[in-house]
């Protein structure tokens, strides 16, 4: 024992750091909410590291910020084996309830766009996605005069959109949070099926 009679910690390495600090800032945009944005210094308390590490690992907030989304968004990757040979009603019910169940990462991509960053990127795998939206127009899941980028960006906006709003929908309404739920999804579902809807032929 040392002549203080206190052990010496066992120093994190810069990995075990970094996820912490990943960690810390999503707790606390989850439990303070987007608008209270995200302190740094809190962050740097929470997850018990000096403040200055965080702009010796990450540079910048927003930096930490998009880290954090990536990180949520690699997570949720490991579970969607497969997701890209779905068709696309499919996919984009699936994409509802991954974004119903990671409320956190759909609070962290609203903030960084609501920062103005230009570094974030709401699609991160977006050469996928277009690939796969090519196929359902060659497939015939969605007709072939599509604008397919326009139906991605509308059905991701009103996904995260719900996501973000659906606590006070419930409140606004008197609907109970897992009943609206389950009707929104139900509502998204038939949006989402009007889009792959062929348009009937019309005689001249």
């Amino acid at each position: 024992m040392s002549e203080t009679g206190k052990t010496r910690r066992r120093r994190r390495t810069r990995e075990e750091t970094e996820a912490d600090l990943l960690g810390a800032a999503r707790r606390l945009l989850e439990r303070d909410g987007v608008l209270a944005g995200v302190n740094l210094r809190e962050i740097a308390a929470e997850a018990g590291v000096n403040h200055g590490q965080i702009y010796q690992y990450f540079g910048t907030r927003q930096a930490l910020l998009r880290a954090a989304a990536a990180d949520l968004v690699e997570r949720q990757s490991t579970d969607r084996d497969g997701h890209w040979e779905r068709p696309f009603a499919e996919r984009r019910q699936t994409m509802f309830q991954h974004r119903l169940e990671e409320p956190e990462l759909v609070k962290l991509e609203a903030l960084l766009a609501l920062d103005g960053d230009e570094d974030f990127r709401p699609f991160p795998r977006f050469t996928q996605t277009n690939q796969s939206l090519e196929r359902d127009k060659d497939e015939g899941c969605l007709p072939a005069d599509s604008d397919v980028v326009a139906a991605h960006v509308m059905t991701a906006a009103a996904q995260m959109g719900y996501v973000i709003f659906r606590e006070a929908y419930a409140r606004n309404t008197g609907i109970s949070l897992e009943e609206l739920d389950v009707r929104a999804a139900h509502a998204f579902a038939r949006m989402v099926a009007g889009l792959a809807t062929q348009p009937p032929d019309h005689e001249s």
